[in-house]
Formats: C-alpha cells, structure tokens, sequence
C-alpha cells in the first residue's frame, strides 16, 4: 500500500496516478481535506481529521505533499523503520514523458515558468506547465509524450523529497530567507534548494542567477553544463543586460525597456526565460516577440482597477519578506500598503527599510499584525484591518488620486485563506465591489 499524506491538490494527484498504475492506495490528511470526495468518486479509501498512526508503519511507500511537515511524528516513526518517503514530484517523474524543465528560487518562480511556457511554445513542441504553479505534476502525466515539454514550478518542500528526479533544465532564480517556520535555519532552506541539480547528468543545463550570492559560486558546480543570467555583469554562457538592452551569449536581443512588467526584479525573470530558451534553440525574434507581449501573473503586482483616482495592485503572491521588497521597489512612491498574514519567521526590518520612502500607510491585518507592528515602531503611520474588505476600504478611504494600494503581505495566508489565491481573489472582489458602487 501506498499511503498519501496530505489531499491537497498535489495529493490527490498522486493518488489518482497511482492507483491508475495498479497500486493500492490509501489517503489521510490531518484536516478538512476538501477534495476528499474527488477520490471517494474513484473508489480510494481515505481519511481526513487526523491520521491513523498504524498506516504509516504499513506502507510500502508514503508520499507527501508539499504543506505537510516532514518532521510529524508518524513519519518520525516510519523513517525509523526505513520506510521510504517522496514527495508528488518525484511520483510523477517516473510515468512523465519528455524533457523537464524546473524552475525553484524563493521569488520569482511563477512568473519565470510561465514566461519560459510561453517561450518555449514558439518552437512547434507540445509544452505543459505546471507543478506548484497549479496543475500538479502528477497530472501532466497522462497527457505528455515523447516530445512533450514540461515546464514545471518545485518548491523546496518538493524537492525535500527527491530521489531520482532529474530535470533537462533546471533554474535557480534566486535564495532569500523564507519558510524558516518549516526549516532548523535558512542554511537548511538554502540545501533543499540547490536539490534540484542533484541529478543531472552532462547531457543537462544547470540555469543559475549570476547576482545573487547564495546561488553563486555554487557549493557543488554538478555535472550539467552551467548557464547564467545576470543584471551586473557580462555572462558568458546565458543572459544579460548591459545598459538598457538585454543579450544572449553576447548578442543583443531587446532594450529592457520593452519588458512591461514592473519592477528591476522583472528583468531577472526575463533573462532566465531567454537562457532556457536558448537551450531549445528558441530564436532571438520569437523570445523578443513573446516578451513584448507577455503580461505577467495573476497575484503578482497585478492591476485590479482605478476607484476615484486610487490604483489598486493585487501582489497576494508575495508570500516572503523579500518579494514584498520587490513589490514595494517597483512603485515610485504614495503606497498605501496591505499586509499581514501568517508568520513565517524571517524578519521585517528589512521589508520595513525599503517601505519608509515609498509607503505612506500601512495597513495591516492576519496574525502576524503584531510583529509587523513592532518591526514598523513609530516610523510610518499603521492602522489595523478586520478583514480583507475591511483592508481594502481603509485603503480607498485614505487614499488621494495618484496613490497606490498595494495588497503585498509578506507572509503566508493560512490564517485567515486557503492560499494566497484565495486572499488575491476576495481582495479583487473587494476593489471590483467598491469600483461598481
């Protein structure tokens, strides 16, 4: 038997893959687990509300989803007794067909992997995306051939539980301290990350964020061929941008200026898309092309409306400290902040620097409000918000014509949403309610 834990939709998944391999599954999940019924429907047995401890030391295989603590106490146990224990992605890696490219790094994930999606479909091969994007990896698997390219988003709860998986490409954005709650420190968040090249082989491309520090010089360079993106300097091998044009292996491809996603932080992204490109011979037309037109995610500094002469930008994504940073560094100034959420243990003082010559108001709401408060001290005005609504209307109410509200919460939103989906939806819903009134 193979027992899932977690019914999330990663979860489900896997156990639909599963059991569509002949295996005999069984799942359970410590909470509501709303897509239970999606599996009752298949006839797989499972339980939610809590989890039977007996099930983990009878597994042949225990597969984990990404928001489950590695560290709980049935999988203590099942680890002791040499269980083996994986996450989805590394299930999914042994049905999937065609190459795989991954893409981790604590900011600027999502929108990289959809860019390199758009990219890549230029070149007349099936593409795929997903991963922790979305649609879980697991469910890319029937529809994928041969040629197929699947372009995958992996957190580093994902690749905590790798075994053999083994992407053609692999891109490391950047690492900044995140998730802290779930790790002994950031050295061991930083380890789970760099995973991703652990299995590559020569034949393979290893896409790394020339600027960044923690990813560059590598502990290990790895067996696949090296491939950079840089803002600050020359890269020999990869992307980078001199001046106001952005290159490929020396060759200019664009001006910067025609990126139209907000933000420095932007031309990152858009320069790995270029360097995975290039790894499938995508044209420097067809790569400017697509970028032109590309305008980012939903939940990343996305535009909602104008209410009375007040922008309003939904950045529920920014899930980290330094993600809101980039948020915040992306606007001129006259910011009217939202944040809050669940704490995730990295500190605000450096969130709180980058606010004080952009952000006029801080609004704050979810359970973190306090240590934000505490970390913002008397160095800009703060109100408190009872809800997503009500943050949204402290927004409107104190803002002038020309002012931005910016919805960039710095933390996780499991205290008061089911994702970060969910609170960038009610906080549209919200905006879109006062815009029509």
């Amino acid at each position: 038997m193979v027992l899932i834990v977690g019914m999330a939709r990663s979860g489900v998944a896997a156990a639909k893959l599963l059991q569509s391999r002949g295996k005999s599954v069984f799942a359970t999940d410590s909470g509501k687990a709303p897509l239970r019924s999606e599996l009752e429907r298949l006839g797989i047995p499972c339980e939610s509300g809590g989890h039977t401890a007996e099930r983990f030391l009878e597994a042949e295989e225990i597969v984990m989803s990404p928001g489950v603590p590695l560290d709980i106490p049935p999988l203590e146990a099942a680890r002791q007794k040499g269980i083996p224990i994986v996450s989805e992605i590394e299930v999914a890696f042994r049905y999937l067909q065609g190459d795989i490219v991954a893409i981790t790094g604590s900011n600027g994930k999502t929108t990289t992997t959809t860019l390199i999606g758009e990219v890549l479909n230029t070149i007349g091969r099936p593409v795929q995306v997903g991963g922790n994007i979305g649609t879980a990896m697991s469910s890319l698997v029937d529809s994928s051939r041969p040629a197929t390219i699947n372009v995958v988003e992996v957190s580093s709860f994902q690749l905590d539980g790798i075994r053999k998986f083994r992407p053609r490409v692999a891109v490391l954005t950047n690492i900044t301290p995140d998730h802290l709650d779930r790790y002994a420190d950031f050295k061991a968040y930083r380890a789970s990350k760099f995973r991703i090249f652990e299995n590559q082989t020569s034949s393979d491309f290893a896409v790394r964020n020339r600027d960044d520090a923690e990813v560059y010089p590598p502990a290990s360079a790895g067996a696949a061929r090296q491939r950079f993106f840089s803002q600050r300097q020359i890269v020999d091998d990869g992307a980078y941008r001199s001046g106001e044009t952005l290159y490929l292996d020396g060759k200019p491809v664009m001006p910067a200026a025609d990126v139209t996603l907000r933000g420095t932080h932007n031309i990152d992204n858009v320069l790995a898309a270029m360097t995975v490109a290039d790894c499938y011979g995508v044209s420097a037309e067809a790569m400017s092309d697509t970028i032109r037109k590309f305008r980012g995610v939903e939940h990343r500094i996305e535009f909602v409306a104008t209410v009375n002469g007040v922008q309003f930008f939904n950045d529920s994504k920014a899930t980290n400290v330094d993600s809101a940073i980039k948020a915040v560094e992306s606007f001129d100034g006259n910011i009217i902040m939202i944040l809050g959420g669940l704490d995730k243990g990295a500190p605000y003082s450096p969130l709180v620097d980058a606010m004080i010559p952009r952000v006029k108001l801080a609004v704050l709401i979810g359970a973190a409000a306090d240590k934000i408060a505490s970390a913002i001290g008397n160095r800009l005005p703060v109100v408190r918000a009872s809800s997503m609504a009500d943050a949204a209307r402290l927004g409107l109410e104190s803002g002038k014509p020309g002012d931005v509200v910016l919805l960039s919460p710095a933390c996780a939103s499991f205290d008061m949403f089911d994702n970060y989906e969910h609170r960038g939806k009610v906080f549209k819903e919200a905006v879109l309610a006062w815009q029509k009134n």
